[in-house]
């Protein structure tokens, strides 16, 4: 008996059945993806859009004219009677400061601690801005075709870890009676906004396959933003982890729009004041 027949009739029933579940796959897709464009989905794709795009420059804008405008206030302000200068005379009034700036001597000498992760935590944010920096196009401080952020993983370590030891000194001591709300919130808004970011950087250098969205595809995020076109990041932001990257990109936009009205504002202070105490 000539089994030719029963083979080729059962591959025909086979490829039958393969073309139909491919053409259920299809019609599926086709559905999901209609889904995902109507209703409440829609509603989310603009809100995700707007935090994306026209948020970041409203939140970076706020930021810097919220700084300008504290400046400008405090420069026209009547200048004091009496002389701010606290510190021992030095030869070198200008180099004095910037060292109580920098290596914050006061602070090491009466809490050795808390000088350790201020430091930790400095360094940590200038490589943390470098690293946003190496985003931009035609900036590769790392390699192009790598997929790691600078420093592999750890600048995240370098800030997230100090930042919670910073929100753990205002449950206790003098620290815990000079805290307000406000002082609780920031840090809590800082410290989302690093672990979400280490989750990106560390999906990406710790993990095997990553986090699906590579640095090259966050630097075609920021290709859109410096080039104010206002397209759409989803179409340079693949993947199913692209709301992680919105609600960092939102909590960053908080922080940006709060920080003119912070204490941490005292950062872009520090120098032109520890000069006046030296002189």
């Amino acid at each position: 008996m000539d089994s030719r027949p029963l083979s080729q009739g059962v591959a025909a029933v086979i490829s039958g059945a393969t073309q139909a579940v491919g053409q259920v796959v299809t019609a599926v897709s086709g559905a999901t993806q209609a889904v995902a464009h109507t209703g409440f989905a829609l509603f989310m794709d603009g809100v995700y859009y707007t935090i994306m795009v026209p948020l970041v420059y409203v939140a970076v804008a706020a930021m810097i004219v919220g700084i300008i405008a504290k400046i400008a206030r405090i420069a026209a302000s009547p200048a004091p009677v009496f002389t701010l200068k606290t510190f021992p005379s030095r030869k070198h009034p200008v180099l004095a400061a910037l060292s109580d700036t920098f290596a914050m001597p006061q602070i090491r000498k009466r809490k050795p601690v808390f000088w350790f992760f201020l430091m930790w935590f400095h360094v940590g944010i200038l490589f943390l801005i470098l690293g946003h920096f190496d985003l931009f196009p035609k900036v590769n401080i790392m390699p192009e075709a790598s997929r790691h952020m600078i420093g592999a993983g750890f600048v995240g370590i370098s800030v997230t870890v100090p930042a919670f030891y910073f929100l753990g000194r205002r449950f206790r001591g003098e620290d815990r009676h000079i805290s307000v709300p406000s002082d609780y919130l920031l840090l809590l808004i800082l410290i989302f906004t690093f672990l979400l970011g280490d989750m990106i950087s560390w999906g990406n250098s710790w993990t095997a396959n990553g986090f699906v969205m590579t640095k090259a595809d966050f630097k075609l995020y920021f290709g859109v933003l410096s080039s104010f076109s206002f397209a759409d990041p989803k179409t340079v932001l693949p993947g199913s982890h692209y709301h992680f990257i919105v609600l960092h990109v939102f909590l960053a936009e908080i922080f940006m729009a709060i920080l003119p009205f912070s204490k941490i504002v005292h950062t872009f202070f520090s120098l032109p004041l520890n000069i006046l105490r030296r002189k």
